[in-house]
């Protein structure tokens, strides 16, 4: 196997859930390969490198085995290496959302009748 579609591959080492979706990915241009915009049925070779943006982060990544199924969770990270760089990025955004929740305050209960019309009022709908 000299190479396989990259949703299929995108699918089998677990960035997306379902084909359907990495598919969808690469209609929103949020796959590159080598540089380029991928659509779904481009070809992955071993050694490409690619950028993976989905819910988990933005992924610079190189292709190291090519499959077509997918498996279990550990044979998937050893389809790819990804860049340092990234690695470091991605942990960097994530201490920066973890440190935010702090911040963030949570209201005790369900808002009142008097907070509720505040609220709809506020948004514009009366």
């Amino acid at each position: 196997m000299n190479s396989v579609r990259i949703d299929k591959w995108l699918w089998a080492a677990r960035f997306f859930k379902t084909r359907s979706l990495a598919a969808r990915a690469c209609e929103l241009g949020r796959i590159q390969s080598n540089g380029q915009p991928a659509k779904a049925a481009r070809d992955v070779r071993i050694g490409d490198m690619l950028r993976v943006t989905n819910d988990g982060g933005e992924f610079q990544i190189e292709v190291i085995l090519l499959s077509e199924v997918r498996g279990p969770a550990s044979v998937a990270q050893t389809m790819y290496r990804e860049t340092e760089e990234s690695r470091e990025l991605r942990m960097k955004a994530a201490a920066e959302r973890k440190a935010m929740k702090q911040f963030e305050e949570l209201p005790a209960g369900r808002p009142s009748k008097r907070d509720r019309r505040r609220i709809i009022q506020f948004r514009g709908r009366v």
